[in-house]
């Protein structure tokens, strides 16, 4: 049986040869010396002898210093791969963020590239402080929330955006409100794309297990990234979600990000509650409406169609607020899955 061979398939050793070895096989096969080496090419005899221990260079011996910084690279790496066991690799390679590899060095590269960085002392370094100080508090797994807000930040440098705009923000968020009383499918891109003329990249990512965040904020040079996840699935909770997390863009600074979950209480994000609640439902007619003590099917629906916002919203907030048991009214707030 002849096989056919790949001549694409180019061969990458593990091991590195000097190539003063090769020469010194070579001129002993040929019945030469080094004296005689040294006369035929006119090179020092000095010269030859440091060639053939490797102590100096020689045309085309780039290929064995690159070997050799390979091998010394996999030596680091092998010694580095106990740190796999800390990284969601399995959940990774599920969302299809990175391939599985055989090869455990192979997989590690695999998984530094994803986080763009060299190393795990360099990813522990450009992984956000904020991560692991609030991943404590809220019992997630730091490294499931740098590996998600890596995807985020990846998918956001890939949305072309206008310069951030404040005021168009605050028109486009206007407009996305009224939005929300459709099918999130069916407005996603509109969504987005009124966030990117206003210098916003909005991205959605998938969840990753033990994760625990629905929501996150960051810049990137001249644009701000709104990061969203599925995590509680009904449709109420992305969309406050998403105008807690433009708060953050409106009212606070650009250096932090803001990581979100219930559980976190701090200044910022009580100011990002109370942006969100107001905006969605203005706090006068909110508390009219609640006073007035119909909180029927029926109540719910009008209230929400004269604020033109999803009704969700309103189950939502009243649920939240103690007005409904969490039981109550749900078939009026979508449940949302990955496709």
């Amino acid at each position: 049986m002849i096989m056919a061979i790949d001549r694409n398939l180019k061969f990458k050793p593990n091991y590195a040869v000097v190539p003063g070895l090769t020469i010194s096989e070579m001129i002993d096969h040929l019945g030469m010396s080094q004296v005689d080496l040294a006369e035929r090419t006119g090179r020092p005899l000095k010269t030859i002898n440091n060639i053939i221990q490797g102590k100096q260079a020689i045309t085309f011996e780039k290929n064995y210093r690159e070997s050799l910084a390979r091998t010394e690279e996999n030596k680091k790496l092998e010694s580095e791969l106990n740190w796999l066991d800390e990284i969601p690799v399995r959940h990774i390679i599920a969302n299809e963020w990175i391939k599985q590899i055989p090869s455990p060095v192979e997989q590690l590269q695999e998984v530094l590239a994803f986080f763009g960085v060299a190393s795990p002392k360099e990813l522990s370094v450009s992984c956000p402080d904020v991560v692991f100080r609030q991943s404590k508090k809220i019992k997630s797994d730091p490294w499931a929330i740098c590996a998600w807000l890596r995807m985020g930040e990846l998918q956001a440098q890939a949305v072309p955006c206008q310069p951030y705009d404040k005021s168009k923000f605050k028109e486009a968020l206007s407009e996305i409100r009224k939005m929300t009383r459709k099918s999130v499918p069916d407005i996603l891109d509109n969504w987005k794309k009124l966030c990117a003329d206003s210098g916003v990249a909005l991205v959605i990512i998938k969840e990753l297990p033990n994760l625990k965040v629905n929501g996150a904020t960051k810049w990137l040079k001249d644009k701000a990234v709104i990061q969203l996840s599925l995590l509680y699935k009904f449709v109420d909770i992305l969309w406050f979600s998403f105008f807690h997390e433009a708060a953050h863009i409106i009212l606070h600074g650009k250096k932090d990000v803001f990581i979100e979950n219930a559980k976190l209480k701090t200044d910022s994000e009580a100011e990002a509650d109370q942006f969100a609640e107001d905006f969605l439902i203005p706090r006068v007619e909110y508390n009219s409406f609640v006073n007035r003590g119909l909180l029927d099917r029926a109540s719910v629906s009008k209230f929400a169609e004269d604020l033109e916002i999803a009704p969700g919203i309103v189950v939502g907030r009243l649920q939240h607020d103690n007005k409904l048991d969490y039981n109550q009214l749900n078939d009026l707030k979508p449940r949302l899955c990955w496709r």
